[in-house]
C-alpha cells in the first residue's frame, strides 16, 4: 500500500477565508486524499491555523480581545468551517502549539549550529505615532513593482514580488494609518539562504514532473536580479515564537520572536505530532523522517502561487540547512488566483464571497463542484453569479440530479423499489461498459496526475454518459412490450447510481452519501472491473428514491446573492 503525505497551505487566523483561498489550497489537497483513501492508499492529510505575526495582531487588536484569545476563537470557527465544507483533514492544528514552538526552536538551533544563521543590524521602519517597530505586514503603501497601492511590507499580493518595508511607496502604518514613519536600528537573524542557492536549484531542476507555475516562480526568486537573497527569520513583536537555540536562550535576542514564515512551514511537521499527542495517530515520524520509514512515503503540498516561493525555498533551505534527515515535498500543486465578478478576492478587504457566508446559502457540494470544475489551474479563474448558476443547474441538477431521479422513480413505479430481475445485457449496455471503462481510466489518469479541471470534465462526461444511455434505451418505451428487457436496462442504471457515488465521492461527498444511502448499500470499492462494478447491487436488492440531490437555482436567487455580495464584508 503506497503512503501519501498531503498539506495544504495553512491558512492565517485573521478571519474567515473566502473561496479564492479555499480553491487555492485546502479543497483540491481534499479531492486529491479523497481519491487516494478511496484507491485504498494510506493518507495522511494535514492543515492548521497559521497563528503568529502581523495578521494575527491586528485582527485580534480590532476585534478588541486578547491575541491568545482571538487566535483559539478563529481556530475553532475555521475548523467548523472547514467540517462544514468536508475537508477531511486527519489534523488541523494550530501554529501557536507547543510542538511547533519547540520544533521552530529546534530548526534555529541546527542551523546556528551549521553557520546558516547570521545576526545582521539593520535599519527599520519605526512608527512614532504607535511607539514600535513596523515589520513587513505592519506596513502597507504602493508597490514600486506594479503599482498597487495596498502593498504590503512583505510581499505585494497583486504581482506576488517580495518587498522590503522600506520598498514601499508612500508607506502607512497598518495599525494607526500614520505616515509619521522614521528608519531606526535594530538587530535580527537572518538565514543565510544565499549560501545554499546551488543546492535549491539542483534540488528544483531535479522536479521535471512539477507544474510549470510552480517552477517559474521558484526559478525567478532564485535567478532573478541578484539572485536568492538572505531573509530576516526574527521580528520585534510580542506574540510568536521566542528566539531560542533549542532549548538554550539566543543572546542579544531577547524580547524578539521568529518570523512567522520561518515557523508556519514547521508547523506542517509539528501538525502531525499534535496529531499523534491528540491520540489520532501513533508515529509521525514514518510520515517525516527518512531514516524511521518516511523514504516510502511521496509528500504533495497544495497553495496558491503567492506562497511558492517559501515552499520551494524558504522552507527546503530549512529542512537541508539543518543536516537532519526529514522528508523534502516530492510534488508541489500551485494554483494562480481566482477573482471575484470583474475584481479580486480579498480577507484583508473583505472583498468576494467567505466560506461561512457561502454555507448559509447553499450546502457545501454545490460550492465544491463549482470551485473545482473551475480551479484556476494554468490562469487565473473567475467566480461570476451566472456561471456559478449554469454550471449547477446543467452538470449536478439537470445531468447527475436528473439521472438518479428518473432511474429511482420509474424502477418504484414499474417494479417496485428493489433490483428487478430479469433480463440480460446487449449489445448497447456493452458498449456503455466499454465507454465507462476507457473514461474511469482517463479519469483515474487525471486525479493521479492532479489535474483538477480535467478530472472534473471526464468525471461530468462519465456522468453524461448514463444519461445519454437511459436516453438511447428509454427503458419507459421498451417496457411497454419487453419488460424483461427493460428490467436490465434498469438494473444497471440503478447500478450506475452505486458506481457514480463512489467515483463522485471526492468532489461531492455528501450527494455520494446520499446515493449509497438511497441504494442501501455501503460498498463503496473503486470499479477496477467496470462490467463487474454494474452488477454489485444483485436482483431483489432494495432501494430508495431520495430527495432530490440538487435543487435548482433560479434566477431569482441569483439575483438576490449577486446583490447581496456586491460590496465588502464588514
Amino acid at each position: 500500500m503506497a503512503r501519501h503525505l498531503i498539506t495544504s497551505a495553512i491558512p492565517y487566523i485573521n478571519g474567515i477565508k473566502h473561496l479564492g483561498n479555499l480553491v487555492g489550497s485546502q479543497l483540491p489537497a481534499d479531492l486529491f486524499a479523497r481519491y487516494l483513501r478511496g484507491r485504498g492508499q494510506e493518507v495522511l492529510f494535514l492543515c492548521a491555523t497559521d497563528e503568529h505575526g502581523t495578521p494575527a495582531e491586528l485582527a485580534a487588536a480590532k476585534a478588541g480581545k486578547p491575541v491568545e484569545q482571538y487566535c483559539a476563537e478563529m481556530h475553532d470557527i475555521q475548523a467548523e468551517i472547514a467540517k462544514g465544507f468536508r475537508l477531511s483533514f486527519d489534523h488541523f492544528g494550530r501554529s501557536s502549539s507547543p510542538q511547533n514552538h519547540r520544533l521552530t526552536q529546534h530548526f534555529a538551533g541546527r542551523l546556528a549550529e551549521a553557520g546558516l544563521i547570521e545576526e545582521v543590524s539593520e535599519k527599520q521602519v519605526y512608527s512614532n505615532a504607535d511607539g514600535r517597530f513596523l515589520p513587513d505586514r505592519y506596513i502597507e503603501g504602493t508597490c514600486p513593482n506594479c503599482g498597487y497601492d495596498k502593498a504590503r511590507g512583505d510581499q505585494c499580493e497583486n504581482c506576488t514580488k517580495q518587498l522590503d518595508p522600506t520598498d514601499l511607496i508612500e508607506p502607512r502604518s497598518a495599525v494607526s494609518g500614520s505616515t509619521d514613519l522614521e528608519v531606526r536600528e535594530t538587530r535580527h537573524l537572518y538565514l543565510r539562504q544565499s549560501s545554499m542557492r546551488d543546492e535549491l536549484n539542483a534540488w528544483i531542476d531535479a522536479k521535471k514532473d512539477w507544474p510549470i507555475l510552480t517552477t517559474s516562480i521558484a526559478r525567478k526568486w532564485l535567478n532573478d536580479g541578484d539572485g536568492l537573497q538572505d531573509r530576516g527569520i526574527t521580528r520585534d513583536l510580542d506574540w510568536g515564537v521566542p528566539v531560542k537555540k533549542g532549548e538554550a536562550d539566543w543572546p542579544g535576542m531577547e524580547g524578539k520572536v521568529f518570523y512567522v514564515w520561518f515557523d508556519a512551514p514547521i508547523e506542517y511537521i509539528a501538525c502531525s505530532q499534535e496529531w499523534v499527542d491528540a491520540g489520532k495517530g501513533d508515529d509521525w515520524e514514518r510520515w517525516w523522517r527518512t531514516d524511521k520509514g518516511a523514504e516510502d512515503v511521496t509528500y504533495t503540498q497544495f497553495m496558491g502561487k503567492d506562497n511558492v516561493p517559501f515552499h520551494t525555498l524558504s522552507f527546503p533551505a530549512t529542512i537541508l540547512g539543518s543536516g537532519e534527515p526529514w522528508k523534502l515535498v516530492d510534488y508541489i500543486k500551485s494554483f494562480n488566483y481566482l477573482n471575484y465578478d470583474g475584481g479580486q478576492f480579498s480577507t484583508s478587504q473583505g472583498r468576494g464571497v467567505f466560506m461561512d457566508q457561502a454555507l448559509d446559502i447553499l450546502p457545501a457540494d454545490y460550492w465544491r463542484w463549482w470551485l473545482l470544475s473551475h480551479a484556476p489551474e494554468s490562469s487565473d479563474s473567475e467566480f461570476t453569479w451566472e456561471n456559478f448558476q449554469a454550471s449547477v443547474n446543467k452538470d449536478l441538477a439537470d445531468v447527475l440530479g436528473n439521472f438518479v431521479s428518473r432511474v429511482t422513480k420509474f424502477c418504484r413505479s414499474k417494479f417496485g423499489e428493489e433490483v428487478p430481475a430479469g433480463g440480460a445485457f446487449g449489445a448497447e449496455e456493452t458498449a456503455l461498459i466499454e465507454t465507462l471503462t476507457t473514461r474511469i481510466r482517463a479519469y483515474e489518469g487525471h486525479m493521479e496526475a492532479m489535474e483538477v479541471r480535467k478530472s472534473a470534465n471526464e468525471l461530468r462526461a462519465i456522468w453524461v454518459a448514463g444519461n445519454e444511455y437511459l436516453q438511447s434505451a428509454a427503458p419507459w418505451a421498451t417496457f411497454k412490450d419487453d419488460p424483461e428487457k427493460a428490467a436490465a436496462q434498469v438494473r444497471l442504471a440503478l447500478n450506475l447510481i452505486r458506481l457514480y457515488a463512489v467515483l463522485s465521492a471526492p468532489f461531492i461527498p455528501d450527494a455520494s452519501a446520499a446515493m449509497l444511502k438511497s441504494m442501501q448499500t455501503e460498498d463503496d470499492q473503486w470499479p477496477e472491473d467496470v462490467g463487474a462494478a454494474l452488477e454489485t447491487l444483485a436482483p431483489g436488492h432494495g432501494f430508495t428514491v431520495p430527495d432530490v440531490l440538487f435543487a435548482k437555482i433560479t434566477d431569482e436567487a441569483r439575483e438576490d446573492w449577486q446583490t447581496r455580495f456586491s460590496g465588502t464584508r464588514d
